[in-house]
């Protein structure tokens, strides 16, 4: 399975010039904990909720600033292609909970810590249905 198979996407992207209560107000209007900061198409930083916690509000930052003053960069990808494995092993070793996705060096998606938990949620329902549906055949305890 390819990471393509599990991201969300689009990614909301912003350029880097927004203003950060613009951001803000994006990031609530469509239910989401990051937005991608691109310009001409190129990927330039991420913006997080927690950015907007410690960097912009802990940090007395007017909401008229652009967001390039609170984005993360450079930025932890992963390619649209790449096996949800590595995905796996890159949130692992990263200690990131957002990674945009990539198709060349174009942003085509977001993959979260929370699709992935999506994926294992499957993959144990996947395994755990057959052993369910014997267990409704032939009860636990011993054989009648």
């Amino acid at each position: 399975m390819n990471v393509s198979d599990r991201m969300s996407a689009p990614a909301v992207t912003i350029p880097p010039r927004t203003p950060v209560g613009e951001v803000a107000r994006q990031m609530s209007e469509y239910g989401i904990g990051s937005v991608v900061v691109t310009e001409g198409g190129a990927l330039r930083g991420i913006v997080t909720d927690r950015d907007l916690a410690l960097r912009a509000l802990a940090g007395g930052l007017d909401m008229d600033e652009p967001v390039d003053a609170v984005m993360t960069s450079p930025v932890v990808t992963v390619k649209a292609t790449d096996d949800i494995h590595e995905a796996y092993r890159t949130f692992r070793r990263t200690g990131v909970r957002r990674l945009p996705v990539l198709n060349g060096n174009q942003v085509v998606g977001m993959l979260t810590v929370d699709d992935l938990l999506m994926d294992v949620f499957q993959r144990v329902a996947d395994l755990l249905g057959p052993v369910a549906w014997s267990v409704l055949e032939e009860p636990p305890g011993p054989p009648s």
